[in-house]
């Protein structure tokens, strides 16, 4: 995503087309080329990603129970109207957490809107780092278990966890301030174990 725009992506999926994504500084080199139909030969975790300066939204009502729905379509509403990009969101029965990437003034105002909509809702405000775990095939039992170990191992506390169904990713929300260290643990752990030949560098 920090060689291609996210939309530019987005065609190139729908259309099948491979991109190939080289480095300016070795050009002898092969790159990496990206298909639609690629499987990793083994179950494994391919790629160590995430973002910094990211804001947790989050919303509780007792109300909420039973009302998901209408809750979560007003309040995408309301971020949708501000233009503010909505990264992820984890909900339970009365929660709703959306994980959002703009400005403080900006996420106060949205804060504002949501407390005018839903006067007795409570609402706290944490800005975190989203940092993943991706490979096309992550079916592999206990790797939730070794990706939390990794990040305990350094001492970095994880606030919330997401995986879905599809196995490709876990996303794991740690504190700003842990940002840099939960990527090099989770690299080491999980992709520096394995013999990636020139392809992976230790630092």
């Amino acid at each position: 995503m920090e060689a291609i725009h996210p939309k530019a992506a987005k065609g190139l999926r729908q259309q099948r087309l491979p991109l190939r994504v080289m480095n300016t500084f070795e050009p002898d080199h092969s790159g990496t080329l990206i298909t639609a139909d690629y499987v990793s030969e083994k179950p494994s975790v391919e790629i160590i990603a995430g973002r910094q300066n990211v804001y947790a939204l989050e919303f509780f009502d007792q109300d909420m129970m039973g009302n998901m729905s209408r809750y979560g379509r007003e309040l995408l509403g309301i971020i949708e109207r501000f233009k503010v990009p909505l990264i992820s969101k984890d909900n339970n029965a009365n929660t709703l957490t959306h994980y959002l990437a703009a400005n403080l003034k900006t996420i106060k105002r949205i804060q504002s809107a949501i407390q005018a909509l839903f006067p007795n809702c409570e609402m706290s405000l944490k800005k975190v780092s989203i940092v993943s775990a991706i490979g096309s095939d992550m079916k592999v039992p206990g790797i939730l278990a070794s990706t939390v170990n990794a990040l305990a191992e350094a001492n970095i506390s994880v606030l919330a966890i997401q995986q879905s169904m599809r196995q490709v990713d876990i996303q794991f929300i740690v504190s700003d301030d842990d940002y840099d260290l939960a990527v090099q643990s989770l690299h080491c752990s999980l992709i520096e174990v394995h013999n990636h030949g020139e392809a992976i560098c230790a630092a």
